[in-house]
């Protein structure tokens, strides 16, 4: 989620035969899992978790850890994309579609924001969480997701980069208008998508 780069950096790799195609212009294949993040890791307790939908909603909706895991889950196998150029291909995550999550809320606004524990945020639009795009997930490689990548649970939004993925999400804000979150506000571009190298504003 930013230039800080832990221990977990591993260095450029060989991109497989037959997966060329799969990495975005700019990108390099990283057959690790970087950890990059601003600020302190928080330290949440599933049991003390929580996810929230409310703003421009018909119905305000939130989830405890318990409530959560009774709701449709899905694994996910997908490649990941960050803005510091590493490319991971051919991961899997588990967790529940935003699809499922917005049943029943009927959301009136047409863009999203995603806030997380420790204060994080980053926005996009609504359709960029739903129709199969977003999930909120509490594993990876059929383990809990651990905490220095988000656990217990984060956002996964793949076909963007993946600081529009938060870290210890918490809940999601339907708004009318798009209002900037953490890195947005600080140089990265209002979007983020890979194909287009939409790093930094200007982009």
């Amino acid at each position: 989620m930013s230039d800080f780069i832990s221990r977990a950096f591993s260095g450029r790799r060989r991109v497989p035969e037959g997966l060329e195609d799969r990495l975005p212009p700019g990108q390099y294949y990283e057959p690790g899992y970087p950890v990059l993040t601003a600020g302190p890791t928080p330290n949440i307790a599933p049991e003390e978790w929580g996810f929230r939908i409310d703003g421009m909603v018909g119905q305000e909706r939130e989830w405890t850890w318990d409530e959560f895991h009774e709701l449709p889950f899905e694994t996910v196998s997908t490649d990941i994309h960050c803005v510091t150029k590493w490319s991971k291909l051919g991961t899997n995550f588990g967790g529940v579609s935003m699809d499922a999550l917005l049943e029943g809320v009927d959301p009136q606004g047409e863009f999203a924001v995603q806030f997380s524990y420790g204060g994080y945020t980053t926005n996009l639009p609504l359709v960029d969480l739903t129709g199969g795009k977003a999930w909120v997930v509490t594993e990876h490689e059929g383990k809990p997701l651990p905490r220095e990548h988000g656990g217990p649970a984060r956002m996964l939004v793949p076909h963007l980069y993946f600081w529009k993925s938060a870290k210890w999400v918490a809940g999601v804000r339907i708004m009318d208008h798009d209002e900037p979150g953490f890195w947005e506000m600080n140089g990265y571009h209002n979007y983020g998508d890979p194909w287009k190298e939409q790093r930094y504003w200007g982009d």
